[in-house]
């Protein structure tokens, strides 16, 4: 997985370019009627329900913006949250709250839609010893902020990108002329390139599963579309060798049986492409 540090250089390229592409060669709208002496304060107001999102990523943009604003926390991320609350005060530079507000308002209320649905599908996991991942199916430019909502909301992070793990997926299997195959390919890639990377291996059926089996090295086996029967029959069939993944249009109403089919984790796509966002506002006051 990504360090600490790879991940915060991500974080400040999405700020530094979110502003570029907001601001331009200036926020014209505050330059032509607020004078740049003027001090303002003003409130992060919840118009919705559930997990807030996004707060250290905004005192990062605020800081970003003009390290001279003062952030009054008063809610921090991962609280639940209903309408009417407010999340902080930031005072400062009326300009500079304005420069930042719209990138502030955006990612907070993505990231709050993900970290609600990612807390709801955990909550459904409670009693279980399933984990929900989320997965590379993202928006564009802003992954971080999406799988750094998964951990708001209980989550965990599948691999961040191509590069910090190996995934052979149906199309690399064949590609690559088969399981075995691209399984004993990567192990020999992994040594030429001295690199030290987790394979994961999909499976379409048992079939496939007994031949990922007959391979060493594999951290995890991906049951792809998986009924709950065969779930559970792949999940005896690999007992300690490696760990196991559910997923493959699994929802609300189907993620519990999975779990209680015995995988260790289950991923899911529509914990970032299935959102509806948190609404929320920033107000003067």
């Amino acid at each position: 997985m990504i360090t600490e540090d790879q991940f915060q250089k991500e974080i400040q390229l999405i700020i530094a370019n979110a502003i570029r592409e907001d601001v331009g060669d200036g926020d014209h709208s505050s330059l032509a009627c607020i004078p740049e002496e003027a001090k303002g304060k003003a409130k992060l107001l919840v118009k919705d329900e559930g997990i807030i999102g996004g707060v250290d990523f905004a005192k990062q943009v605020f800081e970003y913006v003009d390290p001279n604003l003062k952030i009054e926390l008063l809610v921090p991320d991962g609280s639940s949250v209903k309408y009417g609350d407010i999340v902080f005060y930031v005072s400062g530079s009326s300009q500079s709250i304005l420069k930042a507000e719209r990138l502030v308002l955006n990612a907070m209320q993505r990231m709050s839609a993900i970290a609600t649905k990612t807390k709801s599908y955990v909550q459904l996991l409670e009693g279980t010893s399933t984990k929900i991942l989320d997965t590379r199916k993202t928006t564009p430019g802003i992954r971080a902020l999406e799988k750094w909502a998964v951990k708001i909301g209980g989550g965990e992070n599948h691999r961040f990108a191509l590069y910090d793990m190996i995934m052979l997926k149906d199309n690399h299997i064949d590609f690559a002329g088969g399981i075995s195959q691209a399984i004993q390919k990567t192990k020999q890639y992994l040594i030429d390139t001295n690199k030290n990377l987790k394979i994961i291996v999909e499976a379409r059926n048992l079939k496939e599963v007994k031949e990922i089996l007959q391979s060493e090295g594999v951290y995890r086996i991906l049951l792809d579309n998986f009924s709950f029967d065969d779930t559970r029959k792949a999940v005896a069939l690999i007992g300690d060798q490696c760990l196991t993944e559910s997923s493959g249009g699994i929802n609300e109403n189907t993620i519990r049986d999975y779990a209680n089919c015995g995988v260790d984790y289950i991923s899911s796509g529509a914990l970032t492409h299935s959102v509806h966002n948190m609404d929320l506002s920033l107000k003067a006051v």
